[in-house]
């Protein structure tokens, strides 16, 4: 087997262990009584989108240049669950439908912070699988897709402004931004909690669960970060950009909550590391490490302040998915367009760049929040989304799943 293959694999290995570093960071984020369903969510995730991604979302991915249909949705159908691929001589591509399917699955399952304590269970499991179907697996087309000759085919991986084209190296649009803008459909359409929606009663439960999640977050990431790399030099920079903005963003993330809220947290520390890697995540490949320290401080702290939105504008976006993957997200895409090497507004560039960031970053958070949205609605009038508040009262451990996270007796 090829090194560069045996490095894909590890790195889908690291990204796989990524979305129970996840369940353990939203499970931390609840009361005690919900944790198995926070977490039971992405787990959930897990298994369908898994099985979904090679019955057919790797096929969508296939950009053909043929009808309109096809060129924004792939052929769904081209190769049924991989067995034309499987059969054939085929590892490097196998290993790369396992590296993506990675993609989807974390993608799926970042949307369930913001419906934390009141969302039943397999309503969430029909909504992850269209929201999958309809709009990660196509928009990974638009970003990363290929054509039979190995070509981006995609319309975002084709789009060209000037002389610039869109940077997205590991999925700020079509990971981050496109799950931010689900999660603020779906915690518009859930509403608010009946119990728990104030700043001052939004305390974790077990804060030590919240760092063990982020600590496998930010190890799983390097992974996330650097499979797509083909050389040493471009692999080690991401590398070194997947240690600085997420170290930088603790700082900033901890020295404006200090300033803001009186002290800084161990929860605040965790967020500021997500938030830097989030807006890293599309930028890894295109800056140099001080822009790469510069971008986390910005993200750690822009957050800081943008969690608290929801309080002022009303939406319940329980897990800050809003607050910390739509922002992050943005941010890290569209500071490209000032900083990217050599061709950033700022360093040797011009608008060009801005500009070819800015058009699939509204494109995909519009599609994304207006598909979820209006899943979300469909769910919840046919087979309701939204637990009674009694089952939220008393917790959704028990309720929903017959279990409890903890047994003192």
């Amino acid at each position: 087997m090829e090194p560069g293959t045996i490095w894909l694999l590890i790195c889908a290995a690291l990204v796989l262990f990524m979305t129970p570093g996840l369940a353990f960071f939203y499970g931390g984020l609840v009361k005690a009584q919900s944790v198995i369903s926070m977490m039971m969510l992405s787990f959930g995730a897990m298994g369908l989108v898994f099985v979904l991604w090679i019955l057919y979302g790797s096929n969508m991915t296939t950009i053909g240049d043929g009808d309109w249909i096809s060129g924004w949705l792939g052929n769904p159908f081209s190769d049924f669950a991989l067995q034309d691929l499987a059969t054939g001589d085929g590892a490097s591509a196998l290993a790369g439908v396992a590296f993506a399917s990675t993609f989807a699955v974390i993608t799926t399952a970042l949307i369930s912070g913001a419906v934390a304590d009141r969302a039943r269970f397999f309503p969430w499991m029909l909504f992850a699988g269209l929201w999958a179907t309809i709009v990660y697996f196509p928009s990974q087309g638009w970003v990363w897709g290929l054509d039979g000759e190995g070509n981006l085919s995609g319309w975002i991986g084709k789009l060209t402004i000037g002389d610039a084209a869109p940077i997205d190296w590991a999925g700020g649009t079509v990971v981050h931004i496109s799950a931010g803008a689900a999660a603020l459909a779906l915690a518009i359409v859930l509403g608010k909690r009946s119990i728990g929606f104030a700043k001052e009663s939004a305390e974790p439960h077990n804060v030590p669960l919240v760092l063990i999640g982020a600590a496998i977050l930010w190890f799983g990431w390097f992974g996330f970060n650097t499979g797509a790399a083909t050389d040493v030099n471009t692999g080690a920079l991401i590398f070194l950009n997947t240690i600085a903005a997420p170290a930088a963003g603790i700082i900033g993330y901890i020295v404006v909550e200090h300033f803001k809220d009186g002290k800084p947290t161990a929860v605040g520390a965790a967020s500021g590391i997500v938030a830097g890697l989030v807006a890293i995540t599309p930028a890894c490949a295109n800056l140099t490490p001080f822009w790469a320290i510069v971008l986390g401080l910005v993200a750690g702290a822009l957050c800081c302040f943008a969690i608290d939105l929801k309080y002022k504008l009303g939406y319940d976006d329980s897990l800050d998915v809003v607050g910390l993957h739509l922002v992050a997200g943005l941010l890290g895409c569209l500071y490209l367009g000032f900083f990217a090497t050599d061709t950033g507004l700022f360093t040797g560039g011009n608008l060009d760049q801005l500009i070819a960031q800015i058009i699939p970053s509204v494109v995909v958070a519009v599609f994304s929040f207006a598909v979820a949205f209006g899943l979300g609605k469909a769910i919840d009038a046919t087979v309701g989304f939204r637990v009674t508040e009694e089952e939220e009262v008393a917790g959704l451990d028990n309720v929903l799943h017959g279990g409890a996270a903890y047994k003192f007796d």
